[in-house]
Parts: C-alpha cells; structure tokens; sequence
C-alpha cells in the first residue's frame, strides 16, 4: 500500500510538472500575443536573454517530466494484476461477511435492550397499580 501511495506521489509530482510546463509554454504564447506588433526587426539582441531564460526554464521543466516518467514503475503485468485482485475480493468477501456478522449482533444487542426496557416498563406499571 505504501508503495503505491509513493508511486501516487510521483504521478501527482509529473501531473505538477506538466502544468507548470504548460503554464509557462501559456505565459508566452501570451505574452507574444499581447506584446508583439507584428513587425520585422532588424535585430533580436534586446530579447536574446528573455529567450535564454525561456529556453532554460523550459529545458528545467522537461529534464524534471522526463525524470519523473523515468522514475515510474514498469506496469504490472496481467497475471500479477488478477493476482492481486483475486486477493482484494478475498479480503473484500471477508470483510463483508465481518460486516454481517456485527450488523446482526448490533440487531440482537438492540433486541435484547429493547426487551429489558420493556420488562422494566411493565414492572413499574406494576408497581404503580398495587393498592399501597
């Protein structure tokens, strides 16, 4: 269970990663949009380290995605799948049956409450009918 708690994590970290990548690659696109007047220049030198930092940010982000895809576990293959699925519905049968069992002792438990406060009921109706 921990295990796949971990590799959970590592999906969850990959899913970050990609919408950072994503909000980066968005952030330019807009920016471009927003910002460009559409016209040829004679020169980029006044953008190149916007570029440059661009460049590396989104280098940073993919070299982080391909690691966490490295990082996953090879998938299981069919056999190991039916086996522990198998050992889920063992599990889940017993647990059912547990369930059963403790529901119908919960029933006798109110059963055998509801008779003694009954019994009680009647024993001080009793008591208040005697001639005292």
């Amino acid at each position: 269970m921990l295990q796949e708690l971990s590799h959970m994590d590592r999906i969850t970290q990959l899913q970050d990663e990609i919408q950072q990548l994503l909000t980066i690659m968005s952030n330019s696109v807009a920016y471009l949009t927003s910002r460009a007047n559409f016209l040829q220049k004679a020169s980029f030198t006044s953008s190149i380290p916007n570029k440059r930092e661009l460049v590396r940010d989104l280098v940073v982000k993919a070299k982080q995605i391909d690691y966490l895809i490295q990082s996953l576990p090879e998938p299981e293959s069919e056999e190991v799948q039916a086996g522990r699925l198998e050992c889920l519905e063992e599990e889940m049968t017993e647990a059912n049956t547990d369930y059963v069992r403790a529901v119908n002792r919960a029933k006798h438990l109110h059963q055998q409450i509801s008779d003694v406060l009954r019994t009680m009921l009647d024993e001080s109706d009793l008591i208040d009918e005697m001639p005292g």
